[in-house]
């Protein structure tokens, strides 16, 4: 038994249900996952702190290491942006570079040892705390509900409200009245379809990568550095590639819903 199951004092099935336990207030519909909450709003803040330090120490001479590195960034997200979305940029670049540095940061809290912050946690009184916001399915859920709220706006944008309510009757089948209801059904799981996609393959990644670093927290304590070190070089891979499928597939979502059909 390793050190942190024994530590905890519990089973090992104890030990991965207490670690797949939220910090969480309320009953049933309204219920906050509290820990969620606390680490999406601080990832949030330590995002918008760190823009803002470089766009105030921005220069037109030698750039410093930060200003380089959120260049890259930016050039990064808006060639993205470039290529897929062919509609007015100002607002859909800067919220493909939210998303993904949002995301990216939720995803790192995964590279962070299972049991350290849940253990200091336990010290400050809180039964329980999970830390990777985008392995709680309601995270991964509320940000792609933004995505279809802005699908739906930029559908009305691009194609206007007649535009819009054609698509929904005529396309994919036709105009003939018999095949509304058809048209209007197809839409309607293609629009559901979308966040539900962005969602789950954030949140199944995140939540498999979360999972199996809890099964090897339980290994021996001289044995876990050989796995838990090759799963960590994998997953940092997969890290930022999470983020920046979805933000790409935010990117061509809101392009479709631009373009006409």
């Amino acid at each position: 038994m390793s050190f942190a199951v024994a530590a905890a004092g519990s089973s090992p099935t104890e030990y991965v249900s207490h670690h797949l336990e939220h910090l969480k207030v309320g009953e049933g519909l309204w219920t906050f996952h509290v820990d969620t909450l606390f680490f999406s709003i601080v990832l949030g803040a330590l995002m918008l702190l760190v823009m803002m330090m470089a766009a105030r120490r921005a220069t037109s001479g030698v750039p410093g290491k930060l200003q380089n590195f959120v260049e890259v960034l930016v050039d990064f997200v808006d060639n993205s942006v470039k290529e897929s979305f062919h509609g007015p940029r100002e607002f859909v670049a800067p919220l493909a570079m939210t998303i993904f540095v949002w995301v990216l940061l939720w995803n790192i809290m995964d590279l962070i040892p299972v049991d350290y912050l849940p253990l200091l946690a336990s010290k400050m009184g809180l039964d329980y705390l999970r830390v990777v916001p985008s392995a709680d399915v309601n995270a991964p859920f509320a940000l792609s509900l933004s995505v279809l709220v802005l699908i739906l706006v930029y559908s009305v944008k691009g194609k206007g409200f007649a535009g819009f309510g054609k698509e929904m009757l005529f396309h994919p089948f036709g105009k003939n009245p018999l095949l509304w209801p058809a048209n209007i059904l197809l839409n309607i799981v293609e629009l559901v379809a979308k966040p539900v996609s962005l969602a789950l393959r954030l949140f199944g990644n995140l939540y498999a990568a979360e999972l199996i670093f809890i099964l090897i927290a339980m290994l021996p304590w001289w044995i876990q550095f050989i796995p838990g070190g090759a799963w960590a070089v994998f997953h940092i891979l997969v890290v930022p590639l999470q983020a920046f499928i979805f933000m790409t597939l935010t990117i061509v979502y809101l392009s479709l819903a631009y373009e006409e059909h």
